[in-house]
């Protein structure tokens, strides 16, 4: 029971900070949020991510670039150019990489007012701080695992940006419907995304990638529009705009 609750604890907290702070605030930046509200935001996907810590630069930059590459050989992950989804990990993690150590130049018009906080950021993605995630996991399962299938899941904690990643940019441009015939393969994965938290509507997020809200049918309940609706109501962060699109 304590092994199972851990793990939906790390799933949903990390995705929705990947959600929340690294999607819709570094990529697309759809609402604003104070620098100590930025900084403390930081520091809950460390926390919450952990051994798979993502960088708000990195992950910005490289997701801008998707959105203006999208299926394309320039796209950092696309399965129409990657021949499994282990090549496209491998691939994005190498551009990632390259990103967020600034090894490769930049267009920049990706790069514009995508945060940075390099210190952090050096911080949380190093060995050490990797370790003792890694550890501390480790140890949990040490202390509260009682069947072998929990300890089948420890992998599963380690990596759990790259999964959440690989879900929707693998899947969720193969497998699904579409409200919005594009020129890319972009698909909404399911009617009601409680797997995601509204991630899963890539295909509406990719023909209206400045909305906040990803949903649009009335069955298409975006869970993490819903939280930051409430973040903006208590003044925490501030929307640009509330787009309302018709049902």
């Amino acid at each position: 029971m304590w092994i199972i609750l851990f793990v939906a604890i790390l799933w949903y907290g990390g995705l929705f900070f990947q959600s929340f702070f690294l999607h819709r605030y570094a990529a697309h930046q759809v609402f604003t949020m104070s620098k100590s509200m930025e900084r403390l935001t930081y520091v809950l996907t460390w926390i919450f991510q952990g051994p798979s810590y993502l960088s708000a630069y990195g992950y910005g930059i490289m997701h801008r670039m998707h959105h203006a590459y999208t299926d394309t050989e320039k796209d950092p992950h696309s399965p129409s150019h990657d021949p499994n989804l282990f090549a496209m990990m491998w691939k994005t993690k190498k551009i990632y990489q390259d990103i967020n150590t600034q090894q490769v130049a930049v267009d920049s018009r990706f790069t514009k007012n995508v945060p940075q906080w390099e210190s952090f950021d050096l911080f949380a993605s190093s060995r050490l701080s990797r370790v003792f995630w890694v550890s501390s996991y480790i140890a949990f399962f040490a202390f509260f695992a009682t069947t072998w299938w929990e300890w089948a899941l420890l992998p599963v904690t380690f990596m759990m940006a790259p999964i959440h990643g690989v879900i929707i940019n693998w899947f969720g441009h193969i497998f699904g419907y579409v409200n919005h015939q594009m020129k890319n393969t972009s698909k909404n994965l399911f009617r009601f995304d409680f797997l995601m938290m509204g991630e899963g509507y890539h295909n509406n997020h990719h023909k209206h990638a400045s909305h906040a809200n990803f949903g649009e049918k009335w069955y298409e309940i975006d869970i993490t529009y819903l939280i930051i609706r409430v973040l903006n109501a208590l003044g925490l962060i501030k929307l640009k705009s509330i787009k309302v699109r018709d049902r």
